[in-house]
């Protein structure tokens, strides 16, 4: 069902609360974060195809990731220069003809140079997308609405396995990529349909400095991130990861004194917005590490299968699906400060119980565990996701997009780096002898004392933080 509270949106234009709107865009996010992961179990098949070692391919998966956290700065301000619709309906093009030359590529430098093209789409979808929403969405809604923004986010990573490996094996690794050739053109012509459209800002100048300064901050810390997970003992890691936060101080520095800056760093003093950036970073970049811990401890730890493993991972899945539709009552019911403590401290205890857990464990009490572990990891998704914009002004609504953004993108390969730099660690300090499950244990463990970080940084939101959202406080009078 179309509109049905109107409201200001870029200047001159009215846009209204769409669900439709709002499933599209979350649509190709799904498709996003999937291509982001995907290609790890077809690694072999295209390693073997191109007649290359299987570790070079690796090298498809960072540039996509690279391009997508470093194209995300610039969308912000092509959304604001040419118009959101246009940029939106030009990232769906662009990402679904990319994927098609990735189908098509004969080698290792087309399909990673197919896979650059395709990160810059979903650098422009991303943000540009959640814009779109955003604007013509009143803060009476934003819980619905972001309701149907968070669940790629938290299915992407859980199902990329699955749907890897099974095109893989019953058809073959193209059809990773072939798979977005119909949804592509299915999402080009909705945006066309429900994307209100509005004019650009003609005098809208570009922050140069102040972009390449932030995008090659965020390209050295991904880099670093990278590195630091697949190359711990070299010396790369530490110094790109230094360098990128180097460069995002001087971007910081740069644009408190610009006229017209890349971002509003404003935002920063609104407090639910500096939540995310804060605690909702440190819970992200815990939650984030869960996919790669789980599946890696079932195999290497327990001794399962592929098939197995993936299977028992589902029941994050089925966990994140099952309180979705309880989780825009839970906060209305009890507010935004409540449920971020509630989800981050039952997220630890899921993660310190699954340091506990063994092969011999029966696994309906592990299925149980995973299923509870996915319904607090949406439930502190769809509360971060929407307060961090409960008290955002319009005019700085874009900024807090795509910092937001950047930040997601960032914590999401932080999880991963930290938690492989854990199981390194934990395996050296030979902490947990005779036992091939060890070093996840403590893994886990750390993780959950990380997400103690989430926890102590809610407990000092105020009491009513996003109350505008959540109406809590208008339910209470």
């Amino acid at each position: 069902m179309a509109a049905s509270n109107t409201v200001d949106g870029a200047p001159g234009t009215a846009q209204a609360w769409s669900p439709r709107l709002a499933l599209l865009v979350a649509a190709t996010f799904f498709m996003e974060f999937l291509d982001g992961t995907v290609l790890t179990t077809a690694i072999p098949n295209i390693a073997a195809d191109f007649r290359v070692p299987a570790p070079d391919i690796n090298i498809t998966m960072t540039a996509y990731l690279l391009t997508v956290a470093m194209g995300i700065p610039l969308s912000g301000w092509l959304a604001e220069r040419f118009g959101a619709r246009r940029v939106f309906c030009l990232a769906i093009a662009i990402f679904t003809i990319a994927s098609l030359a990735c189908s098509l590529s004969q080698d290792l430098t087309a399909l990673t140079l197919s896979r650059i093209a395709q990160g810059f789409g979903g650098a422009m979808m991303v943000p540009v997308g959640t814009l779109v929403v955003l604007r013509g969405t009143p803060k009476a809604e934003l819980l619905r609405a972001t309701a149907y923004l968070v669940w790629p986010g938290l299915l992407a990573p859980v199902l990329a396995p699955l749907v890897g490996g099974a095109l893989t094996t019953y058809l073959s690794w193209h059809w990773i990529f072939l798979i977005n050739l119909p949804l592509g053109a299915a999402a080009f012509l909705a945006a066309l349909r429900l994307v209100p459209a509005g004019a650009g800002d003609g005098g809208r100048r570009l922050d140069w400095l102040g972009l390449a300064l932030t995008t090659l901050g965020v390209g050295a810390l991904v880099v670093g991130l990278e590195l630091a997970s697949t190359h711990p003992d070299a010396p790369w890691a530490a110094l790109s990861a230094a360098a990128g936060a180097v460069a995002l101080a001087c971007a910081v520095l740069w644009m408190r004194r610009a006229r017209n800056p890349l971002f509003d760093l404003g935002v920063f003093s609104t407090r639910t917005f500096r939540a995310m950036a804060t605690g909702g970073f440190a819970y992200r970049l815990t939650i984030s590490s869960v996919p790669f811990l789980l599946p890696l401890m079932f195999q290497a730890g327990f001794g399962w299968s592929p098939l197995h493993a993936g299977a028992m991972v589902a029941a994050v899945f089925i966990g994140n699906i099952g309180i979705k539709p309880a989780t825009t009552p839970l906060i209305r019911r009890f507010g935004f400060k409540a449920m971020l403590v509630f989800a981050s401290l039952a997220s630890a205890g899921t993660f310190a119980l699954c340091a506990l857990l063994t092969a011999d464990t029966p696994e309906p009490l592990t299925f149980a565990l995973l299923v509870c572990s996915g319904a607090f990891r949406s439930i502190g998704f769809s509360a971060y996701a929407s307060v961090q914009y409960a008290d955002i002004a319009p005019a700085q609504l874009t900024s807090a997009n795509v910092v937001s953004a950047t930040l997601v993108q960032l914590a999401a390969a932080a999880g991963i780096a930290v938690g492989a730099l854990l199981i390194r660690l934990f395996d050296g300090l030979g902490a947990f002898p005779h036992d091939a499950a060890g070093p996840f244990r403590g893994a886990f463990l750390a993780m959950a004392v990380l997400m103690l970080v989430s926890t102590a940084d809610s407990l000092f939101l105020p009491r009513h933080a996003g109350a505008e959202v959540s109406q809590r406080r208008a339910q209470r009078a």
